[in-house]
């Protein structure tokens, strides 16, 4: 059954989701995709008048800020366009925001939750955490000594990756079963919160945790052209004020593999609405 879908806000993986849609013979409006050609632009309004209505991955991009790329848009301004009855999906839903929902009868269903897109979304995270890697290293990954801080689903994939392409790698997790499962993986582990004193030998570093993890007196323990990479949407590393650079890499499906995660976000919302 075809279907009206409003598409607003986002970054690249939504003009390249709403074309799939399109593609799909669905009826697309779209809204905040003009810098990437986004097909069916509409008004707000009109896009937000659409049977379903996709929000971006994440929701927003700053305290109660639609994540859009025509200007601000405050989220509760665009729920009050919206209606009950229609299906309303988004990416990364906090609590603010499905409160602010939930007061005007409103029910947002988060499709990161979903377990299918979250692994497909951290497999696209870890190849784009490597190609950024090489581009920002003057030298290759194989012998490096390389530090994943985080053992979650984007912590597994970019161990692996890593160590495929011949680095050797330590892991990093708070509990025991987890460190179990990095010495399984056949990388050495270390526990998050005991990094003092283990940190000289590594010439790259990514953060997968959404918490502080390394700060000024850890960093300093660190090789001065050890890579840093941010890849958690709280940073982890908190380098100080002027100190030692570092890459905070969020959002890395959207800008460099954008076509297969959207292909992952559409199948995700397909399967919402047959769970029906």
């Amino acid at each position: 059954m075809k279907k009206t879908f409003g598409v607003i806000g986002g970054d690249r993986r939504q003009a390249e989701l709403a074309r799939l849609l399109a593609g799909d013979g669905h009826t697309v409006r779209t809204y905040g995709l003009d810098r990437w050609k986004g097909v069916g632009a509409d008004t707000l309004d009109r896009a937000a008048s659409a049977g379903v209505v996709i929000l971006p991955l994440p929701l927003c991009k700053g305290e109660g800020v639609l994540n859009c790329e025509e200007g601000a848009v405050p989220t509760a301004d665009l729920f009050r366009r919206l209606r009950p009855e229609q299906r309303i999906l988004a990416g990364q839903v906090s609590p603010r925001q499905r409160r602010e929902a939930e007061d005007l009868g409103l029910t947002v269903e988060d499709y990161f939750l979903r377990e299918e897109l979250a692994v497909a979304n951290a497999a696209a995270t870890a190849e784009g955490a490597v190609q950024t890697a090489m581009e920002h290293l003057d030298r290759t990954l194989l012998g490096m000594d390389c530090l994943v801080l985080g053992f979650g689903r984007i912590g597994k994939l970019l161990s692996c990756r890593l160590q495929g392409l011949g680095a050797r790698v330590t892991a990093t997790a708070r509990r025991p079963g987890d460190l179990a499962w990095i010495r399984a993986y056949g990388c050495r582990a270390l526990e998050t919160g005991k990094l003092d004193g283990c940190l000289s030998s590594f010439g790259a570093v990514f953060n997968t945790v959404p918490s502080p993890v390394l700060d000024g007196p850890l960093l300093a323990q660190l090789p001065e052209d050890c890579l840093l990479m941010d890849l958690a949407s709280i940073r982890g590393i908190e380098a100080p004020e002027g100190g030692r650079p570092v890459l905070w890499a969020r959002s890395l499906p959207g800008r460099l593999s954008p076509r297969s995660a959207a292909a992952a976000i559409r199948d995700a919302v397909y399967y919402i609405l047959l769970e029906e």
